[in-house]
């Protein structure tokens, strides 16, 4: 067990509440057959039963728990266990997530042994469901792994990566996750890690994701008022050019369809108060026309979306 700084990776679980969720990620690193790590606690719950619990973990491992004078919500938590780190890697860890083997963390370690140049890595990861009492495994395609590489924007279309628990990377590169996002607090961070690294990918599935209904992205799922602002608040980070990606464009394509937005004006109306692009804007009015029975047929959708995209390419600047 290390008990000083010299540790290689930080695990860092921003803890709220749910003892039973964190038993089980505790449980799951004590069991790891790599031991050169620390366990850093930032703790929002609003009593001590997290603390209390985390008493009993201090001889199996290397534990600091720290207790969040005022609640610090998401991401500001995740941020705040990063800031407490001494390791020279970041293992961010959620705390309804837990390693899906013992093997899982040298597993990452052999990674970055494997690939010295890289700054950051991920893993394949299984989904559980928890009501469902399912899983399913997800891994990256060569061709999803392929675009990321040429634009991290592609992340629009679809978070090939995971959750931030499936994720391991070099706390000397200085990144935190945006407090002004939670719907795509993760997209947004690894498009910025991305700009600064090539990723090393493990194609085995070494986290296991809990999906529930006490998530924050769940609760954030198809509501108009989170989702409208953060993807444009992202897209104006990235830069509007990223539309001329034809999987950028057709995230933006089904966001608007899947919201429903069928007048610009629906935009301010779901809390985005600057001016919509004349590319989004032409978007919206070009689904007007099309019923929203037809429009949400899938090959159908995607015609219309193609024809869309080719009208407006070349309005979109580089």
């Amino acid at each position: 067990m290390n008990t000083n700084n010299n540790v290689l990776i930080s695990i860092c679980v921003p803890a709220y509440k749910r003892v039973e969720f964190l038993k089980r990620l505790l449980d799951s690193i004590a069991t790891q057959s790599y031991k050169n790590f620390e366990v850093i606690i930032t703790d929002d719950s609003p009593d001590e039963t997290i603390s209390l619990f985390c008493e009993q973990y201090k001889q199996r491992f290397f534990l600091r728990f720290f207790k969040n004078i005022n609640p610090l919500g998401t991401p500001e938590n995740w941020n705040e266990a990063i800031r407490k780190a001494n390791g020279e890697w970041i293992k961010l860890m959620h705390d309804d997530d837990w390693f899906a083997t013992e093997l899982a963390l040298e597993e990452f370690v052999n990674a970055v042994t494997n690939n010295p140049s890289t700054d950051f890595l991920f893993s394949a990861y299984n989904n559980q469901y928890f009501e469902k009492s399912s899983h399913q495994e997800f891994h990256i395609s060569k061709w999803r792994m392929k675009e990321l590489l040429k634009n991290p924007s592609v992340l629009f279309s679809r978070n090939v990566i995971g959750a931030p628990s499936v994720v391991m990377y070099k706390k000397s590169l200085g990144l935190y996750y945006d407090a002004n996002l939670k719907w795509l607090v993760d997209i947004d961070f690894y498009i910025r890690m991305l700009s600064k690294t090539r990723p090393a990918y493990i194609d085995n599935a070494l986290v296991n994701i809990g999906i529930g209904k006490e998530q924050v992205t769940q609760d954030c799922f198809r509501q108009r008022p989170i989702e409208i602002p953060e993807n444009f608040y992202l897209l104006k980070k990235v830069g509007l050019h990223q539309l001329r990606n034809i999987l950028v464009y057709d995230a933006w394509w089904r966001l608007m369809r899947n919201l429903e937005i069928r007048n610009e004006a629906d935009i301010p109306q779901s809390g985005y108060n600057e001016s919509v692009p004349l590319i989004i804007s032409n978007m919206i009015k070009f689904q007007k026309i099309i019923p929203l029975s037809i429009l949400k047929i899938g090959f159908v959708s995607k015609i219309f979306m193609f024809i869309s995209y080719v009208f407006n390419y070349n309005k979109i600047k580089k």
